[in-house]
């Protein structure tokens, strides 16, 4: 595939919707009701089809049928999203139009996403150096999830290239109560509880989730447990608040990366290495938060965020044990003002964003019980802060047609202490100003059309910033930079018509967009270290559908093809081994990215009874290179799934009910490379590359809820 221009892109998106009908129509309970979608994700509540970004919402009922161990179950159908589940755990690879890809390196990103921004109810679960482990990201607790894939930046800040908001607060005051066991294969046992009831003028809920899974592969057994609890409402008529509370204990075993030779053999076996080591990862995490939101009139409104977040983290890695004690707090102010103006009208909203991470981290060795040891190898403390400004002003210069202007400044300040070594002591600040300037036009009440130019930023996070073998004397490396990029896009998206006078309701969400990224960085040697490629580009086609017919037939589908290359990549071996070459990588396609992804889904509802459907799912994901040389292969596959549902629940009185779903995962028993590591390690002596993780074999996943809901 070429590389797409903007040009091209612009004349490509506004010709495609026009043989599509403008009538507006009811349509099926997965898409919203007319007239339209609101979305929170983007620091204010606004219209999905009014905003120049390519934006998906989730709602509950597409929620209900996943087991919801890992967020890859309700991404997959999201166009420019690939999420794979590395082992059948919340460890999940998750990458949005090649942001988030080097997250599935070896060592300390396993089980951490990476350049993407992971926000539960708006709070972030991202750090200020921009990971984010996934542990209190739990899918039996959310009503709904926002995906933003367009660059995020200008809004969010450092390692927004994509946004996931997993909204867990129900709407409404309705007093609701159900229980959801979850049973599957390899010893999958989940159990989820959930509950809902008015509280004065707002609503109080809570969930809790059990989750025990024996793993498919040896070594990759898995526990957690996630508790959520809030209040949403109003003190007064124009102050609304909100409480958040949530903790989870996440312990998960790591099989490892294979050889191929090893998957050929036998996939289902681990790496000798973690084995041996019982590498692990054992996470306890608790969140308090609170919001408010006061409005002084209809004009203006200012709202604010406090949040703290204790963490207790230990890993078998790398022949040691890490004990990691941390704390991330932070908070932001918001002021929002409407100015009209004739026909015009002005939405500004201006914001400030801190947070703040930092703990004791310390390595000791490792027992022969792969337990700690009594030897302390390292004691250090590792700080981060973000700082952030940003404004943006949404300008309606009629009905129809807004545009969008706003930048932010980022501060991201790095304060690395070593309480055995002070001499490598050190700090490092990384600023950028990301701008963006965006344009909607309503075609009708249920399409439009958008195009934006933003920017991007992304710092290296902590365990990124090491210094490799000749890379500096003190704790951070002087060869990283702030990763930068530059976007441009348009699209068109509709919340669903008929077309003409068929049975046929479509709802369509199109993207072109074409990324230029100076700085991107790499990991090498199994993630210990890393380095940058001074230019890449990613440009790409995401196809997002929903068709739907009076006769019960549905089809839905996320299709993206893209080109991921290095335009600019030249990498000074000396940096790893004195006197080595430099290696020339400009023109290889983008580690870890592939050109293809592509979800369908083909069902119908049961004649007689429309809330009980059978459907097959369609997983596909092309080939892609693991290593910049492109030298490490992972090939394509396709996997079949098929799914029968009871979409709705059969109500009895007062509105108790039952409703559940049965799925058969990977129908066809294929073997394949389900995710792998990036710029792997190799075998000595034989240069066998360890990159692949193979994917789950056949399983079959059953679910019934049970208690009051809607």
């Amino acid at each position: 595939m070429q590389t797409f221009r903007p040009a091209v892109v612009a004349v490509s998106v506004l010709v495609i919707p026009v043989h599509l009908s403008a009538q507006a129509a009811t349509i099926r309970d997965t898409t919203v009701a007319l007239p339209g979608v609101t979305v929170t994700a983007t620091r204010a509540a606004a219209s999905i089809l009014m905003t120049p970004l390519a934006i998906t919402k989730l709602t509950g009922a597409e929620l209900h049928n996943v087991s919801g161990f890992g967020l890859d179950g309700a991404l997959k159908m999201v166009p420019g999203v690939l999420a794979q589940s590395r082992y059948g755990t919340s460890d999940v690879r998750l990458v949005i139009r090649g942001s988030g890809a080097r997250g599935a390196a070896d060592r300390s990103n396993a089980a951490a996403t990476r350049g993407i921004r992971i926000l539960i109810d708006g709070i972030p679960e991202t750090e200020p150096d921009g990971r984010t482990s996934l542990d209190q990201v739990d899918l039996g607790a959310a009503t709904a999830v926002e995906v933003i894939r367009s660059n995020a930046s200008a809004t969010w800040g450092n390692a927004s290239g994509g946004v996931v908001n997993v909204l867990t607060a129900p709407a409404g005051g309705d007093a609701l109560l159900d229980l959801q066991p979850i049973f599957g294969g390899f010893g999958l046992k989940r159990y989820v509880a959930r509950a809902s009831a008015a509280a004065g003028n707002g609503t109080v809920y809570s969930s809790f989730t059990n989750t025990s899974f024996a793993g498919w592969r040896l070594h990759s057994a898995a526990r957690r447990t996630v508790a959520n609890a809030g209040f949403t409402g109003f003190l007064g008529d124009k102050t609304r608040v909100g409480v958040f509370a949530s903790g989870a204990n996440n312990l998960f075993q790591i099989p490892g990366p294979l050889t191929l030779a090893q998957v050929t053999a036998d996939p289902l076996q681990a790496n000798p290495t973690y084995l041996a080591n019982d590498e692990r990862r054992y996470n306890r995490v608790v969140r308090l938060a609170t919001t408010v939101d006061r409005r002084f009139n209809d004009d203006a409104s200012i709202a604010g965020m406090l949040f703290a977040s204790p963490k207790l983290i230990q890993r078998s890695e790398r022949g040691s044990f890490r004990d990691f004690t941390r704390f991330h707090v932070g908070g932001n102010v918001i002021a929002r003002y409407d100015v009209k103006m004739s026909e015009r009208t002005s939405h500004l909203v201006a914001g400030i964003d801190e947070a703040y991470q930092d703990g004791a981290i310390l390595f000791y060795s490792l027992s022969a019980q792969q337990t700690r040891g009594t030897t302390l190898n390292d004691n250090k403390a590792e700080g981060a802060n973000n700082l952030g400004f940003f404004v943006q002003d949404e300008v309606s210069l009629n009905e129809r047609l807004a545009l969008t202007l706003g930048g932010r400044y980022d501060r991201v300040s790095y304060n690395y202490r070593n309480f055995i070594d002070p001499t490598i002591n050190d700090g490092k600040d990384f600023t950028h100003f990301t701008p963006k300037l965006g344009l909607s036009w309503l075609m009708s009440a249920t399409r439009s059309v958008y195009a934006n130019i933003g920017g991007g930023i992304e710092v290296p996070a902590g365990n990124e910033v090491d210094p490799g073998p000749t890379g500096g004397t003190t704790s951070i490396s002087a060869l990283l930079e702030p990763i930068t990029s530059t976007t441009f896009e348009v699209g068109t998206k509709s919340v669903g018509s008929r077309i003409g006078s068929t049975p046929v309701i479509l709802g369509y969400d199109l993207a072109l967009y074409d990324t230029e990224v100076a700085n991107d960085i790499q990991p090498y040697n199994g993630g210990r270290y890393y380095m940058m490629a001074g230019k890449s580009r990613r440009s790409g086609l995401e196809i997002g559908l929903n068709a739907w017919t009076l006769g019960g037939l549905f089809a839905n589908g996320a299709v993206t093809l893209s080109n991921n290359t290095y335009i600019d990549y030249v990498v000074d071996s000396s940096q790893f081994k004195a006197g080595a070459p430099k290696a020339d990588f400009g023109g290889n396609k983008i580690v870890g990215v592939p050109n293809v992804i592509a979800n369908v889904e083909l069902g119908t509802e049961i004649p007689g009874y429309r809330a009980a459907r059978l459907k097959l799912g369609i997983e596909h994901v092309g080939s892609y290179f693991a290593d910049d040389a492109n030298r490490v292969t992972v090939d394509a596959y396709t996997v079949f799934n098929l799914t029968a549902e009871l979409r709705n629940p059969i109500l009895a009185s007062n509105g108790y009910g039952v409703r559940g779903f049965v799925t058969m995962h990977n129908l066809a028993d294929s073997k394949y490379i389900g995710s792998a590591f990036l710029n792997p390690n190799r075998v000595a002596g034989t240069n066998a590359p360890i990159a692949f993780e193979p994917g789950m074999p056949r399983t079959v996943v059953l679910s019934f809820t049970v208690g009051r809901m809607k």
